[in-house]
């Protein structure tokens, strides 16, 4: 079947954009096909960088014929009505069809040759092709991402003709700027396109391009002893740079390597698209890069890796500036600058912020096993490199390069900023020996106080606090680790809690898919940190503490959160910080769900445990797992059933009055069925204590088994609603009790099923 082939040829695509690109032309050309009547058998596109593609293989000659019947509006309808009906047919009056007091049209429409469908539909997707930022160029009115050039548009080997602007169809396309022939040349279909273009140098698919860039920029590190350092984001965009991708391995000043890591390769990536190099042997950086030319040089790449190892010194040059004018600076003068910097309008400064972080990760501390007065100590090293150099030029290094500073400047006892807060005692002293004013005492209405027995300054109280500064963004992703020291735990739950409760208090929640301060993923993480550290915290608790933590100091801004966080609901009367605490912990659960959804666990049963009250998210994962095994069984299937069964019948009973009060007793001539689930339900209740008390869940959910089958015979042999009154409010009892006992460990009338 004929192949349509489409290319639009421009002055260079940004690398950032192509992806998109494909992906756009791939969506407008499959509506419009669509919308045209036509199937196909494939639909390709590709993106590089000069050029878009499109192939579909397997398009029909023409759109078939049509036959079509349209309701239109009663005969009795205003003759307004029958003439737009008309207008939309394209008929007359008489060719209409009357049946049962409505007017009919019979549309016949004859199929049209697809060529001549193609015209129209390039000229409606490149004239609406969504670009990022697009440009006029010349005197005409088309906007594209870069000036268009050409177009190849041809179906079944033959050139559909049209003009967009000035830009005349045809068969016409070139090859490499450079290294091609430099003289356009002809295609017939999408192999001849593809196979012309590699001998033009151009790699039309971009998996062919990165291929290409990642065996070679091995093959030239291997060939002196080194490794490449991967990165797919830099692959992903040098792709998109160069259509015929070729490898140099280049040299860097060795010195730069006093730098820290990150930002020498950061450095190379966004500056200049250069991978980094390490030495297989250390694991460390290595004095060389590795830059992706889009030409074959007839030196091997000398002089090109010459240069740009020139403009690599420049910008490391740069970085070193960064890094030594950032030494001098230090923490203090940083965690001044931040009281000039809005965090959020309502949520006052960054420094306000750090504050609040600060008492939190106090707070937290002794519930992770850290120290408070080291966890307000990192918390307030925390954010104070976002004032630096280094992260206003790198802001991807943000928290990297606090962790760096805090080790080169802790070590020396400089540049420690403190808006508020306790200081280790050892701070404090080296502080007034050095000649510098003290720590101020802490101003959050807390006496201030001295741990037991104070980390000794050295290098690992130095370690561990720049390990909390570096990581306390963390996990930022679900692919990012979890950090594990208990001092860095504090910190990056502090971090995370008062981002939650700050946008939640002034109402400014995820609505649908808008998350404009990424609140779900810092819930994630709030939740991953809890449950692979296996902490044992009570969230509420914490979330009404960051809400009192404002004190009678608190900025304006800060006060004002009550009148955000006020519900609606005039049944609940709660007051701020209970139900600023409230709705984060069901927004926890909303996120939990989601996470053990995606492992495989039922998302009623988060809902069925978080209806206990319990904001222990390790202890609610440990009953929902125990509730999935049980419910997997016949015991546990059935006696949900027997579970809804009793309520429906306790909700009815409800409605006609107060359901009877009081234990259910053996009443003399009662069933046996009904005296045996008298017994365990009560043997039930006290089974099941005991296996909440140690948290044996697994036990709990055999007690409950051992209900299946007494509950079982009572709804086959019994009558709850006996004519006698005392046999019927026994049987009432009974039920309530077994529905109690359940409910201890979840509420099953909110699990399926």
């Amino acid at each position: 079947m004929p192949q349509l082939l489409l290319e639009l040829f421009s002055e260079e695509i940004p690398a950032r954009m192509q992806s998109g690109a494909a992906r756009d032309l791939e969506r407008m050309a499959a509506d419009r096909l669509k919308a045209a009547g036509l199937s196909y058998d494939a639909l390709t596109t590709f993106a590089g960088p000069r050029r878009l593609t499109l192939v579909v293989e397997g398009l029909p000659a023409a759109t078939p014929d049509r036959e079509e019947e349209l309701k239109g509006p009663k005969t009795s309808a205003p003759e307004q009505a029958l003439d737009g009906f008309l207008r939309k047919t394209g008929l007359t009056r008489d060719q209409l069809v009357e049946r049962d007091g409505v007017f009919f049209a019979a549309i016949s429409q004859k199929g049209r040759a697809t060529a001549d469908l193609i015209p129209d539909m390039v000229d409606q997707i490149v004239r609406g092709f969504p670009w990022p930022k697009s440009m006029r160029w010349g005197s005409g009115t088309l906007r594209w991402v870069r000036p268009l050039k050409r177009i190849v548009a041809l179906f079944d080997g033959q050139v559909v003709p049209f003009d967009i602007d000035g830009v005349q169809s045809g068969d016409v396309t070139e090859g490499h700027r450079f290294l091609g022939s430099g003289k356009p040349f002809a295609v017939r279909d999408f192999a001849d396109y593809r196979a012309k273009l590699e001998r033009e140098h151009v790699l039309l698919d971009v998996a062919d391009r990165k291929l290409r860039i990642l065996e070679a920029a091995q093959k030239v590190c291997s060939n002196r002893g080194l490794a490449l350092v991967d990165d797919d984001g830099l692959l992903d965009e040098v792709a998109g740079l160069a259509e015929w991708p070729t490898p140099i391995l280049g040299d860097m000043d060795p010195q730069f390597l006093d730098l820290p890591p990150e930002v020498v390769q950061l450095s190379m990536k966004v500056h200049q698209k250069y991978f980094a190099v390490r030495d297989p042997a250390t694991h460390r950086l290595a004095p060389h890069f590795v830059v992706v030319a889009n030409v074959e040089a007839s030196d091997g790449g000398k002089a090109l890796a010459a240069g740009n190892s020139r403009v690599l010194s420049a910008r490391l040059n740069d970085a070193r500036f960064f890094w030594d004018e950032d030494l001098k600076t230090g923490f203090a003068a940083w965690n001044d600058k931040l009281k000039g910097v809005t965090f959020h309008a309502k949520l006052g400064t960054l420094a306000e912020r750090v504050d609040r972080i600060a008492a939190l990760a106090r707070e937290i501390a002794p519930l992770v096993g850290a120290d408070p007065d080291q966890a307000e100590t990192a918390a307030r090293l925390s954010k104070a490199d976002l004032a630096s150099a280094m992260v206003g030029e790198f802001p991807e290094l943000q928290g990297v390069m606090g962790g760096y500073y805090a080790k080169a400047l802790l070590l020396e006892g400089e540049g420690l900023g403190w808006g508020g807060g306790t200081p280790p005692q050892d701070m404090a002293h080296e502080a007034s020996s050095k000649g510098r004013p003290s720590p101020p005492a802490s101003t959050d209405n807390q006496p201030a106080s001295t741990p037991p027995n104070p980390p000794p300054r050295g290098e690992g109280y130095r370690d561990a606090l720049a390990d909390a500064v570096r990581d306390h963004y963390r996990p930022q992703g679900p692919g990012d680790a979890v950090p594990t020291a208990p001092l860095t735990v504090a910190v990056a739950l502090a971090d995370k809690l008062d981002t939650l409760v700050g946008f939640f208090a002034i109402d400014e929640k995820p609505t649908g898919s808008k998350d404009p301060f990424a609140l779900r993923r810092a819930a994630l993480g709030v939740i991953r940190l809890v449950l692979e550290n296996g902490l044992r915290l009570p969230l509420e608790d914490i979330c009404e503490f960051a809400m009192r933590r404002a004190g009678p100091e608190r900025p304006v801004a800060i006060a004002e959160w009550t009148k955000a966080a006020i519900n609606n609901d005039a049944g609940r009367k709660m007051n701020s910080e209970i139900e600023v605490g409230y709705e984060v912990v069901a927004f926890f659960a909303d996120r939990l769900k989601v996470l053990l959804r995606d492992q495989g666990k039922r998302h009623d049963l988060v809902d069925a445990v978080f209806a206990l009250g319990d904001d222990d998210l390790v202890r609610i994962v440990r009953r929902v797992e125990a509730l999935d095994a049980f419910l997997a069984t016949d015991d546990g299937a059935n006696l949900l059933a027997g579970y809804k069964r009793a309520s429906n019948i306790l909700r009815a009973e409800e409605k006609k009055g107060p359901l009877p009060a009081g234990e259910p007793v053996a009443l003399t001539g009662a069933p046996a069925e009904e005296t045996a689930l008298i017994v365990a339900a009560a043997a039930g209740a006290t089974a099941v204590d005991a296996a909440l008390q140690t948290e044996d869940f697994a036990a709990a959910m055999q007690a409950l088994a051992a209900l299946r089958a007494p509950v079982d015979a009572v709804f086959t042999a019994v009558m709850v609603n006996s004519d006698v009154a005392e046999e019927r409010d026994n049987r009432l009892k009974l039920l309530g009790q077994v529905r109690a006992v359940m409910g201890r460990v979840a509420d099953f009338g909110m699990i399926s099923g």
